[in-house]
């Protein structure tokens, strides 16, 4: 996992394991903490330890782990890739790296468009439309790719300002905090745009604690998580972007299976 104290991978490795159970395997998850180095070195210990006849990876740095892939493969190893895909193109489903099992991923651009698009849409009415930005993390490959399509979207239209970008690392407390340092400097905010979920829980707690109504405000996050769909319900939030990880999870260990047993493989799944 990427981090198993994160919600997300905690809900794709739920798919894998009901999906492993029901096919007659076990699984055993692996904690990255949001480190690439040391997911790397996990890979390779893994691979070592000669304990696993296959690997599910949530890549932190879905570019340098090619390497660790490649070393996974040439041992014979099936090894597939959730969310992301690995390798230096992010909107492709393809295989980057010859051999990989199973890429079950979304192309980040498309999402990322479409959630700028709605932002953009939102601040129609506003000359000029404040943003601030609530990415994962700038040390992402895929998160420097997300920020680069929210800033080209939002540019095209003259009325709207990115006032701030902050780093939330797909945790609510770091979110509360850069929210609460933005608005210290730029307390004028109609929109915030995220790509998660948790960053908008932290980032809500920091517009009430200055007074703000962010009803009033476009708040947009990602990954479809109930915390953000009751918050939409209850109309504190606009939007989230809809990721399916526990489906994702389930159906990248049966295409593991498929290979273990040696039965035909979908090698790309566009979630």
């Amino acid at each position: 996992a990427a981090s198993s104290q994160n919600g997300f991978n905690q809900a794709t490795y739920v798919g894998i394991e009901e999906m492993a159970a029901k096919l007659g395997y076990e699984t055993e998850i692996f904690d990255s903490q949001f480190d690439a180095a040391l997911q790397y070195s996990q890979i390779e210990d893994v691979l070592a330890g000669g304990q696993f006849v296959g690997m599910i990876v949530a890549p932190n740095d879905s570019v340098g782990i090619a390497g660790a892939f490649e070393q996974v493969i040439a041992a014979g190893v099936p090894i597939g890739t959730v969310l992301f895909p690995v390798g230096p193109e992010f909107n492709t489903l393809e295989p980057q790296v010859e051999g990989i099992t199973v890429t079950a991923a979304s192309p980040p651009v498309p999402g990322a468009t479409h959630q700028a698009e709605l932002v953009a849409e939102f601040c129609a009415d506003f000359a000029p439309c404040n943003v601030v930005i609530i990415i994962g993390a700038k040390i992402f490959p895929f998160d420097n790719l997300r920020l680069e399509t929210f800033e080209k979207v939002l540019a095209a239209h003259s009325n709207v300002k990115i006032v701030a970008v902050g780093e939330g690392w797909y945790a609510p407390d770091p979110s509360l905090q850069a929210m609460t340092d933005i608005l210290q400097a730029n307390p004028d905010v109609h929109a915030v745009l995220s790509n998660a979920d948790q960053h908008l829980v932290g980032v809500e707690i920091a517009l009430d604690a200055a007074g703000l109504n962010f009803a009033d405000m476009y708040l947009t996050g990602g990954g479809a998580a109930q915390i953000s769909i009751d918050a939409i319900r209850e109309g504190r939030w606009d939007a989230t972007l809809a990721y399916f990880p526990k489906t994702m999870g389930a159906m990248a260990m049966e295409q593991i299976a498929n290979a273990i047993e040696g039965k035909p493989v979908t090698a790309a799944i566009n979630m």
